[in-house]
């Protein structure tokens, strides 16, 4: 109370709660989840990998996209939906981020500890690599004098010269920034984001120094993405396993 009168709502208020909600339903989190893979993927797949009905699916993924957290395409018959941006995907990171390793279920079968083992090794979060390989990359560029994360994650002269050496073309025109530094749920520690995190992901897969594992977002290195993460970073082959 303030001399008697009732404190005025914040206005933002409704809008956050309303957010809050979407992801509050554990349907809607696994999709958003699955969806950092930065793929669009169509409501019979999702609905597959969380295990429920089509029509439960088309329900949760409507409520998504009217609160803006999805956007759909369609092509023919089949409807295709994706996190509507990177800050979508930001968000879903971080909070998963703040998730306690206790608070997670326990994997029920072995191939459900496979894949979680898998995605603690190398994924990708939405655009950029993640899991201990996102980590090593970003700790080698850090090692190296090409990116400093001590006032914030920055790329320096010398990172944007191996960037351009390497064959990796960076838009610096764009609103999102060069470089940013995610919280990475698996090792607790930020890895790198932003443009630059998302060209070398994307050259990475190109190139085939990375590949995919399955329909998941896991990710590995390939014995020539081994070599040339060695040559270019000096990174042991062993600390991409």
């Amino acid at each position: 109370m303030l001399d008697g009168m009732t404190r005025p709502k914040d206005p933002v208020g409704p809008g956050l709660a309303a957010l809050a909600g979407l992801m509050a339903d554990e349907t809607r989190a696994g999709f958003l989840l699955a969806l950092l893979d930065g793929r669009a993927w169509t409501a019979g797949e999702l609905a597959r990998q969380a295990g429920v009905a089509p029509s439960t699916a088309s329900e949760h993924l409507g409520k998504l996209v009217s609160g803006g957290l999805l956007t759909e395409e369609r092509q023919g018959r089949h409807r295709y939906v994706r996190l509507a941006d990177d800050r979508v995907a930001q968000l879903v990171e971080d909070l998963a981020a703040h998730v306690a390793p206790s608070a997670a279920a326990r994997p029920r079968t072995l191939r459900e500890a496979g894949a979680g083992s898998a995605l603690a090794r190398g994924r990708t979060c939405y655009d950029h690599l993640a899991g201990r390989l996102g980590i090593t990359l970003t700790d080698a560029l850090t090692g190296r004098g090409l990116l400093r994360q001590d006032t914030g994650f920055a790329l320096t002269d010398a990172g944007l010269r191996w960037f351009d050496a390497v064959g990796i073309t960076l838009d610096r025109a764009g609103r999102r920034p060069l470089t940013r530094a995610c919280l990475d749920w698996t090792e607790r520690r930020p890895h790198l984001a932003g443009t630059a995190g998302a060209a070398l992901c994307r050259h990475a897969l190109d190139v085939r120094w990375c590949v995919r594992i399955g329909s998941d977002r896991a990710v590995r290195a390939t014995p020539e993405g081994e070599r040339a993460f060695a040559e270019l970073l000096g990174i042991e082959a062993t600390a991409l396993s």
